[in-house]
């Protein structure tokens, strides 16, 4: 836009500048039409040349007189070879010998006529470097201005920039407001609108985890009390039918109960406000895991435990990693058949912590390795029970603490076994 402006500023200076050094010139001719006669001067003889200005060859002008409409006296040469003597007073372009030639005719006082004349090719080229002078300006400004706007337009892009990638590396839960303190007041009502937005999604999730929250801890009273009753109920003389029918609603209570003991702990993992200020040994939360977890593991003949002696340390909450771990290792016994192998190992590298559960189960299709952690996404064909939680529970986990987690096949020449990899980048 700026070139843009400038080329038709410059046009436009371009020709003004040019048609006012032809008045210009035109003037001069005039002057030295009314020097001849205001003060008398002696008039050239016809066919003599009079050259006013002998040391600037371009700037010549001819003065030569003409004859009278009425004078008969031969044909003499004249200055300007073909000027005729018939032209009209006043200012005219004309053609003589096949030049071009500006004449400004006049009539003096005594009645004498005068052509004072000069080369329209000479008279173009001093209003051409005349008009070509106005445009050093616009040469020399235009270059600077658009280095200067370049710079400023860098620089304040730059603090956007900058903005976006901060903004681009939050996580989900991080929406405190951006700080428009250091950007550009023209984007500032923009970003105030966006912390306003940021303020009304915090809201929002902070809402909707208290009803998750506030819903499962309601719903645990009445169904610890339909547990209590179903005990009862199991001491009571009945049926091998109605047997059948308690043992299934236990074990449909007993799901329910689990399953709002995951919705309590994600609601829990995603609340912002837990702070992680701790460093957690996992070779610890390793052994309190298989701890709780151990009775399921024999229950099936799984052989699991830890491989390796190594002792990491993580940035995270020590109870935020025991429902992290808990949870893969729940998820890997469930899933591994009987006489299985489960292994849990920890690996210290210089710039991260890498642990891995790696178990001998069917594993996850690669085209569903991203669903799983959705809530309530269970693979299909899965005959396990679960509320499909406990994966999501640890995404959210994992994204709080800044780390990696991946999934991958543990045999690559069988294509089974799940062996899932979470990386700790040290901080």
């Amino acid at each position: 836009m700026i070139v843009l402006i400038a080329i038709v500023a410059g046009t436009f200076a371009f020709f003004n500048a040019k048609g006012e050094a032809n008045e210009l010139q035109d003037d001069t001719l005039r002057q030295v039409a009314s020097l001849f006669d205001e003060h008398h001067l002696p008039l050239p003889a016809p066919g003599t040349r009079r050259v006013l200005s002998e040391e600037e060859e371009d700037s010549r002008v001819v003065v030569q007189q003409l004859k009278r409409n009425d004078a008969t006296t031969a044909d003499v040469d004249m200055a300007i070879p073909g000027l005729p003597d018939s032209l009209a007073d006043g200012l005219q372009t004309v053609t003589a010998e096949d030049e071009d030639y500006r004449v400004l005719v006049k009539t003096l006082s005594n009645g004498a006529r005068i052509a004072v004349s000069q080369e329209t090719d000479i008279r173009n080229e001093i209003a051409r470097a005349s008009a070509l002078r106005t445009l050093l300006p616009f040469l020399v400004l235009v270059p600077v201005l658009l280095v200067v706007v370049s710079v400023l337009v860098r620089h304040m892009f730059k603090l956007i920039a900058e903005l976006s990638r901060e903004i681009d590396q939050r996580e989900d839960h991080e929406l405190h407001p951006i700080k428009p303190e250091s950007l550009p007041t023209e984007i500032r009502p923009f970003l105030v609108a966006i912390n306003r937005l940021l303020g009304r999604v915090a809201q929002s999730m902070d809402a909707q985890r208290r009803f998750v929250a506030d819903a499962a801890h309601e719903l645990r009273s009445p169904l610890t009390a339909l547990s209590l009753q179903a005990e009862r109920l199991g001491t009571a003389p009945m049926s091998d039918t109605a047997q059948e029918r308690l043992a299934a609603l236990r074990g449909g209570i007993q799901r329910t109960r689990q399953l709002l003991d995951q919705l309590l702990t994600l609601a829990r993992v995603q609340d912002a406000a837990h702070a992680q200020t701790e460093t957690t040994p996992v070779q610890q939360i390793f052994r309190r895991v298989l701890e709780d977890l151990l009775p399921l593991a024999e229950a099936k003949n799984i052989d699991i435990g830890v491989v390796g002696e190594t002792e990491a340390e993580v940035h995270m909450h020590p109870a935020e990693l025991h429902i992290l771990l808990k949870n893969l290792v729940d998820n890997a016994i469930r899933y591994t058949p009987a006489g299985g192998r489960i292994d849990l190992s920890v690996a210290c590298e210089p710039d991260a912590v890498t642990v891995v559960i790696e178990d001998t189960g069917p594993g996850i299709p690669e085209h569903e390795r991203d669903r799983v952690f959705d809530p309530f996404y269970r693979v299909l064909g899965s005959d396990e029970t679960g509320s499909g939680l406990g994966l999501s529970i640890v995404q959210a986990i994992v994204g709080r603490a800044r780390a990696k987690i991946a999934l991958e096949e543990a045999d690559a020449l069988t294509h089974s076994g799940l062996r899932v990899r979470i990386t700790f980048l040290h901080s």
